[in-house]
């Protein structure tokens, strides 16, 4: 019952994290709680698996401490991980933004990591719940991994259990509690890549915008994504929504108070400048509109905003504000759609007691955490995944 390292989670990060660390020689136990092992890896990209994105940096994600992914991104990069890939001769495509997809199915990458695995000679245990995990002293400082198939012991000991989304397949606080536990901190965390929910009274007033996608651009501060906004009967939905959703969790961690998010209508043009060039139309605003936005949107939006008149009736100071509100109309979240719905977890441990080298806790040597348990999130579209290979392969080589 003896083994050099144990990683604890058989997600993307976990998997890599072992068949890495069995490479090395070292004799690895791979554990988890699941009857179905990476099974957030199977559900991904509607099946398909968005595995990496050829454009990935540190500039992609967020965290307290914002450079802390930076050493890992370098030591194992997109690049190096589609190697892996098209060596495995795992058909894909590209999408957009860089995303890159597999043709067939997100199965053909569970079956890459379970064989790398394999031939690595790691041990794999599932279902298997793991009970309490503790460090002894002095002479024998062996982490003690208590589970319900006995107690195992090692020198390493990786936490690779994943953070709060999806709890329909699993998801657990457990890594957070374990971190704790031996001291480290936790920023608390919170759903992102998120739809956002709507106040009672503002989903009254937009009702009748329900079912519209548009093309727009939405802004949080600094951050801005270009892509569709879908306006749902709970809310702001879309890729658009999603990435902007996790700066707007962010803010109270700046110690700031709630803000809108802004959502730019007309990303390709100025709006002053157009409406200008239209000053002495006859048209009713919201047909004029229609030339730029979806028929339907543009009619009940205007009709939402008091501005159904003719452009050339309208004051200076009213084409100002019409002008304003197509190019940030700001929209106030009440919320999320909470863990069920979010792509991953913002927030988890605190990146500032880890060595951003070898993922190894500074004050519990031996221990180290890799994948979405860390405060490290990135953007839809791939990066997520990129930061369970990067981190996982990083801990592989020192745990």
């Amino acid at each position: 019952m003896n083994f050099d390292v144990i990683v604890i989670g058989a997600g993307a990060a976990g998997m890599m994290c072992a068949a890495q660390a069995g490479l090395r020689g070292r004799r690895v136990l791979l554990v988890d709680h699941a009857v179905k092992i990476g099974e957030r890896i199977r559900i991904s990209g509607g099946g398909r698996c968005n595995f990496t994105n050829r454009n990935v940096s540190a500039d992609n994600y967020l965290s307290q401490n914002r450079h802390f992914s930076r050493s890992a991104l370098s030591q194992f990069t997109q690049h190096d991980f589609l190697a892996i890939v098209n060596a495995r001769g795992i058909r894909y495509h590209e999408r957009d933004h860089g995303q890159l997809f597999c043709d067939d199915s997100a199965r053909d990458i569970i079956d890459m990591l379970k064989d790398a695995c394999d031939d690595a000679q790691v041990q794999l245990v599932h279902p298997c719940k793991v009970l309490g995990v503790q460090k002894g002293e002095e002479f024998d400082r062996r982490f003690v991994v208590d589970t319900e198939q006995g107690a195992f012991r090692c020198e390493s000991l990786v936490i690779a259990t994943g953070g709060l989304a999806a709890p329909a397949i699993g998801a657990t606080p457990f890594g957070y509690k374990l971190a704790e536990q031996f001291g480290i901190p936790v920023i608390a965390p919170k759903p992102a890549l998120v739809p956002l929910a709507l106040a009672p009274e503002t989903l009254e007033k937009l009702k009748p915008l329900a079912g519209n996608t548009l093309d727009a651009r939405t802004e949080f501060g600094s951050a801005a994504f270009r892509e569709n906004v879908l306006l749902t009967h709970r809310g702001l939905s879309g890729p658009a929504i999603l990435q902007i959703s996790s700066y707007w969790q962010m803010q109270e961690y700046e110690g700031g108070k709630k803000h809108p998010v802004d959502i730019d209508l007309l990303p390709d043009l100025n709006a002053a400048d157009w409406l200008a060039e239209h000053r002495r139309s006859k048209q009713a605003l919201p047909m004029l509109l229609a030339e730029k936005l979806p028929k339907k949107f543009a009619q009940e939006w205007c009709a939402l905003m008091g501005w159904e008149k003719p452009v050339n009736e309208f004051s200076n100071r009213d084409i100002e504000n019409i002008a304003a509100a197509l190019q940030a109309w700001p929209i106030m979240p009440s919320g999320t759609l909470g863990y069920n719905k979010a792509e991953v977890t913002l927030g988890g441990v605190d990146t500032g007691a880890l060595s951003s080298k070898t993922m190894e806790a500074k004050a519990v040597p031996g221990l180290f955490f890799v994948g979405e348990v860390m405060d490290v999130t990135g953007w839809l579209g791939g990066y997520n995944f990129q930061w369970a290979w990067s981190s996982g392969w990083v801990a592989g080589q020192y745990a």
